[in-house]
């Protein structure tokens, strides 16, 4: 295995920050009453969840630049796409707006990614 750079401390603050509002939301999903255990149980989850996808991207694009190599991903831009527009299928129509203006800037996501990537590739 090639050597990989080390970690910057951005990203380790970033894991520890999403790892201790997991727990802190879990401990707080189990001492608090009613609701508001469960807006902390809600945040709880969310955090675990960011922190494994966190993670993820940070083993696959090791080093500086990740969000430029995120942005010139077109597997990433094209899913989100078409998460996006069956969101915008699926919706209510109060929310279908919402959903639509996502579509659209994932759309100019993707374009982008297809753009950078064909043009590097020459």
């Amino acid at each position: 295995m090639p050597d990989r750079p080390p970690w910057s401390d951005r990203r380790r603050r970033t894991l520890l920050v999403l790892a201790m509002g997991a727990v802190l939301g879990g401990l707080g999903a189990v001492g608090l009453p009613g609701g508001a255990g469960v807006t902390a149980g809600v945040l709880a989850a969310l955090c675990a969840f960011l922190l494994v996808a966190a993670v993820v991207v940070f083993v696959a694009v090791p080093g500086p630049g990740t969000a430029g190599t995120l942005a010139r991903s077109a597997p990433v831009a094209g899913s989100a796409l078409v998460v996006s527009v069956l969101l915008v299928l699926s919706t209510a129509a109060e929310q279908r707006w919402i959903w639509a203006l996502v579509a659209v800037a994932a759309a100019g996501w993707t374009g982008y990614a297809v753009w950078e990537t064909r043009r590097t590739g020459d």
